[in-house]
């Protein structure tokens, strides 16, 4: 009997202790800063939705360190002072451990300098290289980014057109901080592929008609004219080059272009438009020995089965939040604890780490670790996304 009493009450113990425990696991906070409205939503809304799914994975499957994650979402509304305003509120209200976002280079550089002097660790979704270029743009320490840089996109593009024996090239780039960016590196990097640059036109992405800067592009007479900007802008230009008369330049898209709204926007201009993109814009392509294959084609499946393709359709910014909380599993794993500095020290030392966008692999002095491998050259044909010939 006594015997019995005991064992009764080991197994009570036993059992109250494990719903104490389960109890006290608090949740991993982090923060995610996406545009939900203005004139990048159609990227946030997407990433957001994107990044709920994939942690909502995580979490089925036992969190990371056996800890759920929960994240705090903010609208940025595509405004650069709001990123701000809501970094602030993440940090000194939220006590986030870690920022994912936000969605625009603008609105990145805007946050930066909070979140590097309050030690956050930041994996931001934006395209441009500033926030993690160094010098004259600020130290980056605690912030990183996944979409392929700039500079390497760029190199992408002038390896394609060296490869097929142009050498004179035309500039379109956005007044945004995306297209300066985007010039900076199309005009430093042209010399070493053997490139010129026979002219340089700017565009107001909001606006609805290049023509003007299309003649004056075409009279350089170059072999191929680059267009260095997101959303309808860049359909727009490509409509008023196809509506130019005699021979034609290639036109060259940069690489946050590829999607089916450049497609339905351009219309038949688009086909033989090449641009560089990431692998999910042509995945029926991919070796089979190729890493991403699988991550890629799982990313498509839980994507559509959400039913997210139908006011999204996969584009190349699809996979980026899936990518940057995919190195924070990664990151906070490495760590062993949910802990800032540990997890900034091992984000900079990840390696291998296969996602939607390519194979990250981060140093120090790196903190996007993609090559030009990560990339395909695309090139529109029959209204559809190949790799480029």
């Amino acid at each position: 009997m006594l015997f019995k009493k005991i064992l009764i009450t080991c197994m009570l113990c036993l059992l109250t202790a494990g719903t104490v425990d389960s109890a006290d696991i608090q949740p991993i906070k982090i923060g995610g800063l996406f545009a939900e409205s203005g004139k990048v939503a159609f990227v946030g809304t997407a990433s957001r939705l994107v990044a709920e799914m994939t942690l909502k994975e995580i979490n089925d499957n036992g969190g990371i360190l056996g800890r759920p994650v929960k994240m705090v979402v903010y609208d940025t509304e595509s405004d650069p002072n709001v990123a701000l305003r809501m970094a602030r509120e993440l940090v000194e209200k939220d006590d986030v451990l870690a920022i994912i976002g936000p969605t625009s280079t603008g609105s990145g550089m805007a946050i930066k300098k909070y979140t590097e002097e309050q030690g956050i660790p930041t994996i931001m979704t934006v395209g441009g290289d500033p926030v993690i270029a160094g010098g004259k743009f600020g130290p980056y320490t605690w912030t990183f980014k996944v979409p392929q840089r700039s500079s390497v996109a760029v190199r992408k593009i002038y390896q394609y057109l060296q490869s097929k024996g142009v050498s004179s090239v035309a500039l379109l780039t956005a007044t945004d901080g995306f297209g300066q960016d985007g010039l900076r590196h199309l005009k430093s990097l042209a010399g070493e592929y053997g490139m010129t640059v026979t002219a340089e036109e700017t565009m107001d992405p909001q606006a609805m008609d290049f023509s003007a800067q299309a003649f004056k592009l075409s009279m350089a007479q170059p072999q191929a004219v680059i267009i260095w900007t997101i959303g309808p802008a860049g359909a727009v230009a490509t409509k008023n080059f196809s509506n130019l008369p005699g021979e034609k330049p290639l036109l060259v898209q940069c690489h946050g272009q590829p999607g089916p709204k450049f497609l339905e926007l351009a219309g038949q201009a688009a086909e033989g438009v090449v641009m560089p993109g990431t692998k999910i814009m042509a995945p029926g392509y991919l070796a089979d020995d190729d890493p991403q294959k699988p991550v890629i084609l799982k990313f498509i499946d839980d994507y559509t089965a959400q039913g997210y393709d139908k006011e999204f359709p996969l584009n190349t910014h699809s996979g980026y939040a899936f990518d940057a909380i995919t190195l924070l599993k990664a990151g906070l794993e490495k760590a062993g604890t949910p802990e800032r500095a540990a997890l900034r020290d091992s984000l900079e030392q990840l390696q291998g780490v296969v996602g939607v966008s390519g194979v990250f692999s981060l140093t120090p002095e790196d903190h996007n670790g993609l090559g030009t491998d990560s990339m395909m050259v695309l090139e529109v044909k029959d209204g559809a996304y190949r790799p480029a010939e």
